[in-house]
């Protein structure tokens, strides 16, 4: 009877080693790349959206345990992280390996019920994963190159979702590419939060080989290349074209933010504070597509 509630305890434990509230945010660019393939919502499609929902969370769930797993020894030393790291709350690293291993395989076996595609982009998302974090091959400390990956997995993972409906093609791309900026963009601000802490890793970051603001400056640049870019996808039908006005009204606010933590000096807190607001923000922007696209 004692070995019931043990287990259950240590289940719970390895289980809040996953960064629920980042798999949470990366739900999102799949679905609406789903959205925009469906021709029309039906039974089936529900059903092919859950299962969509499902494979994704595995797998964003595995992308950041591995990235943790990876990177547990630079955590232990940074003062920002070291307190959640999961060595820390009596989890050991082959109990994550075992997880993250698990969760890759339900992702999989969620996306093989969706047909080839999706299962090949499931696959090529977790490849750039690897390619990512997994020590001797460690792209995050590559600069430029730890970019181009970020901005190559951000269109896979819209297309993940495009797939489940549609195959693949110009128009997914296209649409992709605005979520791929955002996703590239929001990575090298969270490089920038993180500067003084890869620097004392010895991690070869952007912002550590070209400085924090040069790094916070190009960020600011790509999301607004994405919105001009979802700017000229909704003047020229491929989005509705309400969302030209959803970004005219929420770039000056990302830009007022923007420019306050560069006066701030951009410490961890302010380009803490701001990831907080404008993933607010997108986060909204994402719901007014949704429901454009399902008006449409």
């Amino acid at each position: 009877m004692m070995d019931r509630p043990m287990g259950g305890r240590w289940a719970l434990r390895l289980l809040s080693c996953i960064r629920f509230d980042e798999v949470l945010v990366l739900q999102g660019t799949p679905l609406l790349g789903a959205v925009f393939a469906m021709s029309q919502l039906t039974n089936q499609s529900v059903m092919a959206l859950v299962l969509l929902a499902a494979g994704n969370a595995f797998l964003v769930a595995h992308v950041f345990l591995l990235n943790d797993w990876a990177g547990v020894h630079q955590d232990l030393r940074d003062p920002a992280r070291s307190a959640g790291v999961f060595l820390n709350r009596g989890v050991r690293r082959h109990e994550v390996a075992g997880l993250l291993l698990l969760l890759l395989l339900l992702s999989l076996m969620a996306f093989s019920q969706l047909g080839p595609a999706t299962l090949g982009l499931g696959l090529m998302i977790a490849v750039a994963s690897a390619l990512y974090s997994v020590p001797h091959v460690y792209m995050k400390g590559v600069p430029l190159v730890s970019s181009a990956l970020h901005l190559v997995s951000g269109v896979l993972h819209f297309l993940l979702g495009y797939s489940v409906f549609r195959s693949p093609d110009i128009h997914g791309l296209q649409i992709g590419l605005f979520f791929a900026l955002i996703f590239s963009a929001g990575h090298l601000t969270q490089e920038v939060r993180d500067r003084e802490a890869d620097l004392g890793n010895g991690i070869h970051t952007n912002a550590v080989k070209f400085g924090k603001k040069r790094v916070f400056i190009v960020s600011f640049a790509l999301f607004t290349f994405a919105d001009a870019l979802l700017i000229l996808l909704a003047l020229n039908g491929a989005v509705p074209q309400g969302l030209a006005l959803v970004v005219a009204a929420i770039y000056p606010l990302h830009l007022h933010w923007t420019l306050q933590a560069m006066r701030e000096g951009l410490p961890f807190q302010s380009v803490r504070r701001l990831q907080i607001r404008y993933r607010a923000l997108y986060a909204g922007m994402g719901a007014v597509m949704i429901m454009s696209v399902l008006l449409t």
